[in-house]
């Protein structure tokens, strides 16, 4: 992740789930094959498991803050079987949605389709990258590829003018030439149940992971109106213009009627139409004189946020750790900060871990070793101060490893026709000599 402060029905995918046929949308067009499976529905206890090597994603809700959370229960549906058809874009970016959804990203970063080709084209080949630099845009050309699906977002801040002088619009211009779209998730990868994070904080073994920074659902309804009417007449006359102040999502509502003289009504709204939605009930008598207003939560999605806490079922001591994770990220170094008071020897039952740049994340959180891309110096030391160990394995090395992993997320909800390659230009610019 990037250096910074970071509806669904439940999707349940296994890396052990594998068919000749796959089929990538749940809601593209019929399938060619005749086969289909069904998932079955994931049991409530799975929901709360401590590690999952499956993306899914959960169904989000809205409560009052004086309600208890619950969550919705889970749903099935059907992988339908395809063999050879050509995908469009619009279908690949539905199975990635299925896979990590953008919701999950951290509200400051630019995930999504960044670049999209005037002229769509059947999508055959698709290059998965950590960064998009010039090396990776000649690999992507060498081999005529359709989508790049680059980890960071190359175009991250807003721009007013494309380019030659500057590298990362160049890209960009030589992407649409070649008409190749690109698509970032970022920190929707990092969040996602099963994602970067899991992964990383896997490379130390089986143990009992929680999540640092909890996801919460991102429903569009987060405010609730009560207030009362006194007539049918005017309850229909006051939803008719509740209705103009929220044109872009369907008005949900309640009615009660506790006695012949009131009517009772609770409306839920979104952050934009909540003034309009007030002013307009204040314009009427008796909805204006009992009007009240409540702020709906977003429940927590079990599993997904930032960064994760593994109590180790087998502690290791700080060495072992140590060639676990260069094993897991395949380097040959790490830079190491020893905790006050701890050695090569010192026991580590606790890893917290965050890919990226993970200070902000790891802030605070008691651990034996902490795990990460980058940290400042004075974080470092803030750490050390506590006795905690780092590991520091450059930015993009704590993430670069998860490609693969994705490739078979990936690849296998897609028709065979489709291609799916792991960059082999990719790499971090910084090394140690």
């Amino acid at each position: 992740m990037l250096t910074g402060c970071r509806s669904l029905s439940w999707t349940l995918f296994s890396l052990t789930y594998r068919r000749p046929c796959t089929r990538r949308s749940l809601t593209s067009r019929a399938a060619l094959c005749s086969s289909a499976s069904t998932v079955p529905s994931i049991p409530p206890s799975l929901l709360s498991a401590s590690h999952s090597h499956g993306f899914f994603t959960s169904q989000q809700t809205s409560v009052p803050r004086r309600s208890s959370l619950q969550l919705s229960p889970t749903r099935r549906f059907s992988l339908s079987a395809h063999c050879s058809s050509p995908m469009e874009l619009k279908e690949v970016l539905q199975v990635l949605e299925q896979l990590a959804p953008l919701s999950l990203a951290e509200s400051w970063d630019n995930v999504g389709l960044l670049v999209e080709p005037s002229k769509s084209r059947p999508i055959k080949t698709i290059l998965l990258t950590n960064d998009l630099t010039d090396a990776v845009m000649d690999e992507a050309e060498a081999m005529s590829c359709d989508l790049i699906i680059s980890y960071h977002p190359p175009l991250f801040r807003p721009i007013k003018r494309l380019v030659q002088k500057d590298w990362k619009q160049k890209l960009a211009i030589r992407a649409v030439e070649a008409r190749i779209a690109i698509f970032s998730p970022h920190t929707s990868w990092d969040s996602v149940k099963g994602g970067v994070n899991d992964w990383l904080v896997g490379g130390l073994g089986s143990g009992q992971v929680s999540v640092l920074s909890q996801a919460l659902g991102g429903a569009s309804q987060s405010h609730k109106l009560e207030f009362t009417v006194k007539s049918t007449e005017e309850l229909n006359s006051v939803l008719e213009e509740l209705k103009a102040c929220d044109s872009e999502s369907t008005l949900q509502h309640s009615v009660s009627r506790p006695d012949n003289n009131e009517v009772h009504v609770s409306v839920t709204c979104s952050d934009s139409a909540l003034t309009p939605s007030v002013q307009t009930l204040l314009r009427h008598n008796a909805p204006s004189l009992s009007l009240s207003i409540l702020q709906l939560e977003k429940p927590p999605l079990p599993g997904h946020g930032q960064g994760r806490l593994s109590v180790l079922e087998q502690p290791v001591t700080l060495a072992t750790a140590i060639q676990k994770v260069k094993s897991h990220l395949g380097l040959s170094h790490l830079r190491l900060a020893l905790g006050s008071g701890r050695t090569l020897e010192s026991s580590v039952c606790t890893v917290a871990v965050c890919a990226g740049s993970g200070a902000s994340v790891l802030d605070g959180v008691k651990a034996d070793l902490y795990i990460t891309g980058e940290m400042s110096h004075h974080e470092v030391l803030d750490a050390v101060a506590k006795g905690t160990n780092v590991l520091l394995s450059e930015h993009s090395n704590s993430e670069r490893g998860f490609l693969a992993v994705f490739r078979e997320k990936l690849a296998v909800r897609l028709p065979d026709s489709v291609v799916v390659a792991v960059s082999k230009a990719d790499r971090d610019p910084l090394e140690v000599v």
